[in-house]
């Protein structure tokens, strides 16, 4: 079994994480706090869905709740641009890394045998 960290779709929640500790900055000071507070936290559970399902015999269960984890972070996401408050390059950035996400988790999703 590989290594949580070394899974392509770890990799792309965490550069996710990251872009979106880089982005909170330009974002006005309520958002940052209520609705960016939000989605660093709906990002955290992610990867700690990630890294259970990684080591858990039954993933099903794991993996259905990652995927609603991006799709909340889709959400938030697009919430942010529509209020402004992200440079329109971090929002194609992290639709690129959300739509990766949502990709990996299926065919993860469809691989596992229960």
């Amino acid at each position: 079994m590989a290594t949580y960290e070394n899974l392509p779709v770890y990799k792309v929640s965490y550069d996710l994480l990251l872009l979106l500790f880089k982005s909170s900055k330009h974002m006005q000071r309520d958002y940052r706090y209520t609705l960016g507070e939000s989605m660093k936290k709906e990002l955290m559970t992610l990867l700690q869905n990630i890294y259970r399902a990684n080591c858990a015999t039954h993933k099903k269960e794991l993996l259905a709740t990652a995927r609603e984890n991006v799709e909340v972070i889709r959400l938030q996401f697009r919430l942010c641009n529509d209020l402004n408050q992200f440079p329109l390059r971090d929002f194609v950035r992290a639709n690129e890394y959300i739509e990766s996400l949502s990709k990996q988790l299926t065919a993860w999703e469809r691989s596992v045998k229960q």
